[in-house]
């Protein structure tokens, strides 16, 4: 942690807010979000239908906007998505919290998606422009912040259920609207990449849409999002089939967060002063194709309820051991393939395509794990995870290996030490 401290006050003042924004905006975020649904089906009396339209809706418009957002960061600067995307948030997460009507609840639904479409693609772009040479770094840095988010937020809304719902929803937008005022008085402005550009928007996108290295690799990487995923889907079912109750998916996500905040940034300089960019988001793609092989392994066996949890928690710690080398360089390299130019647009269309691939992977896991249960074939999960993990980590090689995931300029970062 010392490591990571002194590389964070290494930098300059906007990319240490950025990174402390993304903290809250997680932390913000995970005390709400783990508690909507049982306080929908519960308080609110909602059909479990309803409660799936709500949630569903507030990622579609999160997912089916990121490209929107990324260019409005492009075209009007990266400060006011932001602000934007924080004010959004804290109206409706606040409404969450004020209001049961269906209304309400799918108007909130609909803001709060919007406000991730607004500041996500539009905070990793101003990282981006700012640090320059150093964007490995800095995401490594970014990904200890978000992981604590991670950790700190569940632990907090917990804490705070017991003064009721409504107050871990007005804290929760009371810390949005704080990030937006902290944006406001500290945070430099920056133009977008193309703030002087009167062509079309169209024609932005269409470049975008055509840029062959970029698509190949966002294609190439759709797989990594369906497996990581599997962190909020097959991981917790699992957890349940052998009796590890909700204690043991606490566990899993404290885990990852742990590891993930106290490894990333060594991970990251030892990658570094290894591998080329391309190899090692190879790498940690493979490793995490890997994770799943001790759940398809064992799957058939019974071990004692000592030792039940023993396959899922390997599989956790190689999935994050394997995003933790993927990420930084992963972020820098989609950046360096549009050439400095439409970098949020890119971060955008980035997003929504993983999104896709989390919807792809949400209803092909599902479904895989209702026929395993039918035909009583419990690793089919995990074997098809594996298979596409595996034709991922082929495709981004293959990528790797003929120069197409090199940026334009110097391809290789500076090499981190400590």
């Amino acid at each position: 942690m010392t490591s990571t401290w002194r590389r964070f006050r290494s930098f300059p003042r906007p990319i240490r807010l950025l990174q402390l924004n993304q903290a809250g905006i997680n932390l913000g975020f995970f005390m709400l979000m783990p508690y909507l649904a049982q306080h929908l089906t519960g308080r609110a009396h909602l059909a479990v239908w309803t409660v799936g339209l709500i949630l569903g809706l507030r990622n579609a418009s999160q997912q089916g906007l990121f490209l929107v957002g990324g260019t409005l960061a492009d075209r009007l600067g990266y400060k006011p998505m932001i602000m934007a995307g924080c004010v959004l948030r804290t109206v409706g997460f606040a409404l969450f919290g004020l209001s049961t009507s269906l209304a309400v609840l799918l108007v909130a639904a609909v803001l709060s998606g919007l406000a991730g479409a607004l500041f996500n693609p539009a905070a990793r772009a101003y990282l981006a422009h700012e640090a320059g040479d150093r964007k490995v770094e800095a995401f490594a840095v970014f990904n200890v912040f978000y992981q604590a988010g991670i950790l700190a937020g569940p632990l907090l809304g917990l804490a705070l259920l017991g003064a009721g719902f409504r107050t871990v929803c007005l804290s929760a937008a009371a810390i949005f609207a704080v990030l937006a005022v902290l944006q406001w008085r500290c945070l430099p402005a920056r133009a977008g990449a193309e703030a002087d550009a009167d062509r079309p928007v169209l024609h932005d996108w269409r470049e975008a849409f055509t840029n062959r290295p970029f698509l190949a690799f966002a294609t190439a990487m759709i797989a990594s999002y369906a497996l990581s995923y599997q962190m909020y889907l097959g991981l917790p079912l699992e957890v349940q089939r052998v009796g590890g109750g909700a204690g043991g998916v606490m566990a899993l996500y404290a885990i990852s967060a742990l590891l993930g905040i106290a490894a990333q940034v060594p991970v990251t300089a030892w990658c570094t002063a290894r591998w080329r960019p391309g190899q090692t988001i190879t790498r940690g793609l493979t490793l995490m194709t890997l994770a799943f092989a001790p759940l398809a392994v064992t799957a058939r066996f019974h071990p004692p309820p000592h030792l039940a949890l023993v396959p899922v928690i390997a599989c956790t710690l190689l999935l994050t051991a394997g995003t933790l080398m993927a990420f930084p360089f992963e972020m820098a390299t989609i950046a360096d393939i549009g050439g400095g130019r439409l970098v949020g647009t890119y971060y955008g269309l980035y997003n929504l395509l993983s999104g896709a691939g989390i919807l792809a992977g949400n209803l092909a896991g599902g479904a895989a794990i209702d026929l395993a249960a039918h035909w009583n074939l419990p690793g089919l999960p995990w074997l098809l995870l594996i298979c596409a993990g595996l034709a991922s980590t082929l495709a981004l090689a293959h990528l790797d290996r003929t120069g197409r995931l090199a940026p334009p300029g110097p391809s290789r970062p500076a090499v981190l030490t400590g």
